[in-house]
């Protein structure tokens, strides 16, 4: 692919002119390079879909205990309700990458709060004591709609935003995501207080419920109506470089093998996993730690993991907007992941102190960190992976940490189980101390960061009167001339 690459942009590239507002004109059909107003409208429709989703990941296992209660089954059947997210997610994956590369953002978008909405309907009609399976088919449905959800904050910053902004667009895109899972750590102990009447319980679940339900509903008409596919002008030379490949000749397959050879990439995607299955397993237990240690504090439960959540948030911005001033990607990379470890270790260790303050503390800074590492590793892959697909390189980052959350959950329930909290989180740390080592052997190599200036040094050639050589079809001659010589 990346010869028929060099051939098109060679045949189509005759001018390139930099003028003072930095549009930049490609080629003889003219297209220019600007930032649509639209995108951030889009990244804020695709955060809030994105909210209403996350916060039904957490939904049941914040108040693992009350629906235990009133289903009648074990704390273990109640995780398998979060832990669907990350098992429905590992075989979907695949064929959703695919369609967002034959079909696009849009179609994505609809599939994604289609599915989202009917799964939230399905869970109204579900509460009864006797329908714990169609709670279970309402979450699947969730679920399943995560799959066109959880990788696309990285495709939708590089096809809507400009080389300055992609990493903030992304930061953005994770937010609603880790602001729902904050929401649905924070909401549920609320709507559904521990009572003792069944009859008084459905009716609080049964609020919660209507009340999501209600929201999805109206996202889902809101992205039929204002989500587009893409912008009228690409907003970096990248995204006119991808643009000038016809989607016939894309090889879906082709891409994945590329990727799998990339050894920095593969690395990632074991580090990221590692990270990030870490947190699924904290969200997903933390109502066991917490109720372990300090009995009855459902609500506070709840608002640690809130407090993980949102420091995560803040934490995600700040790496965001850091990455686009300095571009430095491994170095913070390296720095938030063994900040990660360093606040799973104290956490760890203070958790049953008797003061539910430090636990708040010590969570917060956890919270920073590991959730924050979320957008980097997102923004990480695509500079490993450029000229590939963002939903590719995204989807199976992704798909490293379901795997990973999977395992992480149900073996540190066992230990949890079988030996105390403690031992449990420090089985976590051992994964988070290996992750940081191998991000250190990542190699930096800054594809698409070297594609833009390429094309800014064309540009500047074209004002010089020098025969320009188009910033990504450079890098493509590049990768092609190291892969010979390999």
């Amino acid at each position: 692919m990346n010869v028929e690459i060099n051939q098109m942009i060679e045949s189509e590239n005759e001018t390139v002119h930099l003028d003072s507002n930095k549009q930049v004109k490609l080629n003889r059909k003219d297209p220019t390079i600007k930032l649509s107003k639209r995108r951030w409208l889009i990244v804020l429709l695709f955060s809030c879909y994105s909210l209403c989703n996350s916060f039904q990941w957490i939904q049941y296992g914040i108040i693992n205990n009350i629906f235990m209660r009133f289903y009648s089954v074990d704390s273990f059947t109640i995780d398998w309700m979060s832990m669907i997210y990350m098992l429905t997610y590992i075989p979907f994956i695949f064929p959703v990458t695919w369609v967002l590369d034959k079909k696009g953002l849009r179609v994505i978008a609809l599939v994604a709060t289609a599915l989202n909405c009917a799964g939230t309907w399905i869970k109204v009609a579900s509460v009864r004591p006797d329908l714990f399976p169609v709670t279970m088919l309402g979450q699947f449905c969730c679920s399943l709609a995560q799959v066109f959800i959880l990788g696309m904050p990285s495709k939708i910053a590089s096809v809507w935003f400009g080389s300055e902004e992609v990493s903030t667009a992304c930061s953005i895109g994770v937010f609603g995501n880790q602001l729902g899972i904050a929401i649905g750590f924070l909401v549920p102990p609320i709507l559904v207080p521990n009572v003792e009447d069944i009859d008084e319980l459905a009716n609080h679940i049964s609020v919660m419920f209507y009340i999501t339900a209600g929201v999805a509903t109206l996202l889902f008409i809101l992205v039929i109506l204002v989500f587009q596919e893409r912008p009228v002008f690409p907003p970096t030379q990248a995204q006119a470089t991808a643009r000038l490949v016809p989607i016939e000749q894309y090889s879906y397959t082709a891409s994945i093998l590329r990727l799998l050879r990339n050894k920095p990439f593969i690395l990632l995607i074991l580090t990221y996993g590692l990270n990030v299955g870490c947190f699924y397993a904290v969200g997903t237990l933390l109502n066991r730690m917490i109720i372990d240690h300090y009995p009855g504090e459902e609500l506070n439960a709840g608002r640690i993991g809130l407090t993980i959540v949102i420091s995560g948030m803040v934490g995600s911005l700040i790496c965001g907007i850091w990455l686009d001033q300095t571009k430095t990607y491994k170095q913070t990379t390296l720095a938030v992941y063994l900040m990660s470890f360093i606040g799973m270790l104290v956490y760890s260790f203070t958790l049953d102190l008797g003061h539910l303050w430090v636990v708040f503390l010590t969570a917060g800074a956890l919270g920073f960190f590991m959730t924050g590492y979320l957008p980097l590793g997102f923004e990480f892959g695509v500079e490993l992976t450029y000229p590939e697909g963002e939903g590719t390189s995204s989807g199976l980052l992704n798909c490293s940490a379901q795997v990973f959350g999977i395992i992480f959950t149900i073996s540190q329930g066992k230990i949890m189980d079988n030996y105390g909290t403690l031992f449990g989180n420090i089985f976590l740390c051992v994964f988070l101390f290996i992750g940081s080592v191998l991000t250190g052997f990542i190699k930096p190599d800054l594809r698409r960061q070297m594609a833009n200036q390429m094309a800014r040094i064309s540009a500047d050639r074209q004002l010089s009167g020098q025969q320009p050589d188009y910033g990504a079809t450079a890098l493509i001659k590049k990768l092609d001339s190291s892969s010979a010589q390999d």
